[in-house]
């Protein structure tokens, strides 16, 4: 804790778009709720704030195909994200909205603070505009090819399938993802956060004052650092939103980036008005930032940006972010319903919140990305949850009450109390702590279960029920040491399993405990009366988890024979007029391929060299899964041959080839009807 007198601890407002799943709870929830539970069990003062991400475009786009509007989408999702929350014991002190009347009142200060003290840069550029949908695109909702490994799909702000960070300019033929249309680019003014005049300060706070971040938070911010920071936009053209509260900016609003950090403000505020203050200016608090990695940039660079530049807010501590969980080999997909949902968990595993806590948490993805397997569900439930600590706990419960009437044994003999043993519990505690204050809850988890671990072993060697025939004095030493253990193991595992633990407290017959009691020799004294046992965790059989493969499964193959049907439905949609004018810029001519071989290190990129009749050149082109080199040479071919020449992989590409998309998706490329001279011109 250092000098600090209390932590607000912030995690990820989930996007109100759709409910939440595994990935979310394993990247950001549970690790910040394990933190939480954990500080508060030190005796320390915390705050814990969260609340649903309720504007952008995604939800005015989930509001147009459902006929409804933008409120009804988040309120809906709003109530499902909250519930799921407390199901699963976030223990949130908070959990607000942005569409609230409070957090707009603080987002439009906040920009408008920074605008009147000239902290912005206002300026007028060319966007990406969709004309079917009417709306200018984020770069998420632009896609194309990816200009580095030939992917299509690929993001306007990124390839998933190479990782590279991409612009909107550099996807190879760009188009909505919203309606399929090409886009146009049209003029609008917004206004910019600096990013670059932070840089050195940035740099500084970061890269040297911060090398205790975990790996992959500070070697994402370095990334970024070392390619140059830029200035980054705080408005775009939306009617759904915290409007400008600019003069002149009608139809324009806050961007979410911008307006949704501070979310975590304004619901302080609305908690504490009178004194959140201290929360967020105060250099005695802590900040912490819950985050999945791909938040890293805007809680580690563009947040602290934009609270420095405001002047008297607190900077965070730590961004402890993890990677993405994957699910089954495939990453998870809310478009593809590739996922496990929270409501639908409990659905089918009712009362077991904490065995999901436990598995997400054992294969957390601390600093890289991990997968979520059923199987695995399944196996961590029934070899250590119920085969080492419920069992434990069972037989020390069962037995106390065969042959002590459920009392704590009065007669233990303390010369013979197994000294060794429970002189493993206090390094135990040590570890589990020192793990949990550096955010390595996956390795806390394990010192706790190592406990569960000890007792198994204990009771299982000492044989308590073999030695009650000859000597009930033995037995009551053991039973007596074996429930130490358990009350031990109801603190050890509060933090990370809330429910099993209260379970634990209630069949102990004690109140909550505090952390710094683990390690104490005696939690219970002689004599005490525990109530009989409970089953701390159920068998998962084999039916079950085939039912789980099998909804994914059903899943994906519901969802393969969507997307079949409708590549064959209907071709493409038109295109947006164009005039005459437009046509006769492009340069459209036969050419033959004279050599052909595959991109190394790609699977869709072929690179030819052409003779198009006025020279040779080469281009490079997304063909590769449709035809082979071989089949490419000596081919004639039409292509467009003024295209702006553009680097792929390395290979300067003049001109592109043009194709036909067939209903089922595959291309073909466009041949003269009889072959004719190189450089015969089209049109």
């Amino acid at each position: 804790m250092s000098d600090y007198k209390r932590i607000l601890v912030t995690s990820a407002l989930p996007y109100a778009n759709g409910p939440v799943h595994i990935g979310h709870l394993a990247g950001v929830y549970v690790p910040a709720d394990i933190y939480v539970r954990y500080q508060r069990m030190r005796g320390r003062e915390v705050l814990f704030v969260c609340g649903s991400d309720e504007h952008g475009v995604p939800i005015t786009i989930k509001a147009r195909q459902q006929g409804c509007t933008p409120q009804d989408i988040v309120d809906k999702y709003h109530s499902i994200i909250k519930k799921s929350f407390a199901d699963f014991g976030i223990d949130f002190d908070i959990y607000s909205r942005t569409t609230s009347k409070i957090h707009h009142e603080t987002a439009s200060e906040f920009f408008r603070k920074l605008y009147d003290e000239g902290k912005f840069i206002e300026k007028e550029s060319e966007q990406y505009y969709d004309e079917e949908a009417k709306t200018f695109l984020a770069d998420r909702y632009i896609v194309g090819t990816c200009p580095k490994c030939g992917a299509e799909g690929a993001y306007g702000d990124q390839c998933e399938k190479c990782g590279s960070t991409l612009s909107p300019d550099e996807l190879i033929n760009p188009h909505s993802a919203i309606s399929g249309s090409p886009l146009v680019k049209r003029k609008t003014k917004h206004w910019y956060l600096p990013l670059d005049r932070d840089e050195a300060w940035l740099r500084q706070w970061i890269l040297e004052d911060h090398k205790e971040w975990k790996t992959n938070v500070y070697g994402q911010c370095k990334s970024w650092l070392d390619g140059g920071l830029m200035p980054r936009a705080v408005s775009r053209d939306l009617d759904w939103g915290v409007p400008v509260p600019v003069e002149g900016a009608e139809g324009k609003v806050l961007y979410v980036w911008f307006d949704a950090p501070i979310g975590y403000i304004s619901n302080t505020k609305e908690l504490l008005p009178d004194s959140w203050e201290q929360w967020w200016k105060s250099k005695d608090t802590k900040l912490v930032h819950f985050i999945g990695k791909d938040n890293i940039v805007f809680h580690c660079i563009v947040f602290p940006s934009m609270l420095k530049a405001y002047g008297d807010f607190i900077l965070p501590d730590n961004v402890p972010a993890n990677e993405f969980l994957n699910l089954e080999g495939d990453k998870i997909s809310t478009s593809r319903n590739w996922a496990v949902w929270l409501n639908e968990y409990l659905e089918d595993f009712p009362g077991m919140q904490d065995v999901l806590r436990y598995v997400l948490t054992a294969n957390a993805p601390e600093t890289k990305d991990n997968d979520f397997t059923w199987k695995d569900f399944q196996t961590r439930n029934n070899s250590e949850l119920v085969a080492i600590y419920g069992n434990f706990v069972n037989r020390a419960v069962v037995l106390t009450h065969k042959y002590f009437e459920g009392k704590v044994p009065a007669n233990a003999k303390p010369e013979l109390i197994d000294a060794e043993t429970m002189a493993q519990i206090l390094p135990i505690k040590e570890a589990i702590e020192d793990y949990i204050e550096h955010y390595k809850f996956r390795e806390a988890l394990k010192e706790a279960m190592n406990l569960a671990r000890i007792g198994n072993k204990y009771i299982s060697d000492t044989e308590p029920w073999k030695v009650a025939k000859t000597d009930l004095d033995r037995t009551a030493t053991i039973l007596y040491t074996s429930l130490q253990i358990c009350a031990h193991l109801a603190i050890a595992f509060a933090p990370f399993l809330p429910f099993s633990s209260a379970k634990l407290e209630q069949m102990l017959c004690l109140d909550c405990l505090s952390w710094d009691v683990l390690g104490h020799s005696e939690i219970l004294p002689t004599g005490h009366q525990i109530a009989p046992a409970q089953l701390m965790f159920a068998k998962i059989e084999d039916a079950q988890i085939e039912a789980q493969i099998a909804k994914l499964q059903a899943t994906k193959a519901a969802h393969e024979a969507a997307a079949k049907a409708a590549a064959v439905a209907a071709p493409a949609a038109p295109k947006a007029e164009c005039v005459f004018e437009d046509f006769e810029k492009m340069d459209i001519r036969t050419a033959t391929v004279l050599e052909a071989e595959k991109v190394p290190n790609t699977d869709k990129l072929l690179h030819l060299k052409i003779d198009t009749g006025l020279d040779q050149r080469e281009l490079v082109s997304g063909i590769a899964q449709y035809y082979t080199p071989e089949e490419m040479v000596g081919k004639q071919i039409c292509i467009l041959a003024n295209l702006k020449p553009r680097k792929i992989k390395g290979i300067v590409s003049q001109g592109m080839i043009l194709m036909a998309q067939q209903p089922d998706g595959k291309m073909r490329i466009i041949t003269p009807e009889e072959r004719l001279m190189n450089g015969a011109t089209i049109g």
